[in-house]
């Protein structure tokens, strides 16, 4: 009963939780405080206090945390695949609408639009990091780092999971 409970929870949550996580956070404290009392107010602020402060979205943080608190490994899965199920659903249906009108001019202007922004969205992303690692590890680390990613997936043709792992390795033997 408890698992049905945890994805009743989370899935109505999130499909009206409209705006986000931090929509849904007074979805969920009305849930798990209010109707099935898994946790007193304190509790819940603390765990969002603790969600707050971990990277990633807030809303699978609290799901996993209080799934795993109620019900174990399982309830977390549980209550994760109730929060990222509506919107796994909706993006699966709207990128078949997306293929099923491919062809017409209407989204063929729409991604001559969107792909330009998604470009500079990335670029963007990539000077914040360039300029992050500078002022963390150096000007010359930093272009040596870039220089050496750049050489190898270009030029060697690796398969970037490669540099991701090595760089979680190398990430973990220095800052660690």
């Amino acid at each position: 009963m408890i698992y049905w409970q945890l994805f009743k929870v989370f899935l109505y949550t999130n499909l009206i939780g409209y705006g986000g996580g931090p929509a849904t956070i007074p979805l969920i404290e009305k849930e798990v405080v209010g109707k099935y009392h898994w946790m007193i107010t304190e509790e819940f602020s603390n765990t969002l206090g603790l969600a707050n402060a971990l990277p990633g979205p807030i809303a699978t943080k609290m799901a996993g945390y209080i799934g795993y608190e109620e019900a174990g490994v399982l309830g977390a899965l549980i209550s994760l695949l109730a929060t990222i199920a509506p919107s796994v659903i909706l993006m699966l249906l709207l990128l078949s609408l997306l293929n099923a009108h491919k062809d017409s001019p209407r989204v063929k202007r729409l991604t001559t639009f969107v792909l330009p922004a998604i470009a500079l969205l990335m670029a963007q992303l990539a000077l914040n990091f360039f300029h992050t690692s500078t002022i963390s590890n150096g000007w010359l680390l930093t272009i040596l780092g870039v220089s050496i990613c750049y050489i190898l997936l270009d030029v060697v043709k690796i398969n970037a999971i490669y540099l991701i792992v090595a760089g979680l390795i190398l990430g973990g033997l220095f800052l660690g």
